[in-house]
């Protein structure tokens, strides 16, 4: 199995867009855009997340498939880590390995990320990577349509 990120293609948009689609990983992920099959609002993040100079896209490859992606964005002192892999993959150390490939590139810290707290693959992932749980807010989440515990995690080192 060999994990590689990559930059960003045109051509990684709709398999992107597809991964955002899936009612499963959605609910998951809890905090996503309001209404995720507008294509167009979807387009319009993408391009504007590309175009920021300040923001680290990388597409995740798995034996040269294109499986997910992962970023870095956000303020000086408030960046944080993102990132979505195609549930077909989930529970194979996918990404773990694409985290640590996304630190390793990004040596700046601190870094921070949000899970909602019922998520613990997701959680387990932070954790393997050395981010701890700073704090938790209560957040709306789009994909559930309720307030939902949201935890804070922060890598220093």
């Amino acid at each position: 199995m060999n994990i590689a990120l990559r930059e960003v293609h045109d051509s990684d948009l709709p398999v992107f867009y597809r991964l955002l689609n899936d009612p499963e990983a959605l609910r998951m992920a809890a905090f996503t855009p309001k209404d995720p099959a507008d294509r167009d609002a979807f387009d319009a993040h993408w391009a504007k997340i590309l175009a920021s100079p300040d923001t680290i896209n990388r597409t995740v490859l798995l034996d040269g498939d294109v499986v997910g992606h992962a970023s870095v964005y956000g303020e000086a002192g408030e960046r944080e880590v993102t990132y979505w892999i195609d549930r077909a993959h989930w529970g194979k150390g996918i990404a773990t390995a694409a985290l640590r490939a996304l630190l390793a590139e990004v040596p700046e810290r601190p870094l921070l990320a949000r899970v909602a707290a019922d998520n613990a693959g997701s959680r387990r992932v932070l954790e393997k990577c050395g981010f701890e749980v700073s704090g938790s807010v209560m957040s709306y989440a789009p994909a559930r349509g309720t307030e939902i515990e949201e935890l804070v995690l922060t890598l220093e080192a």
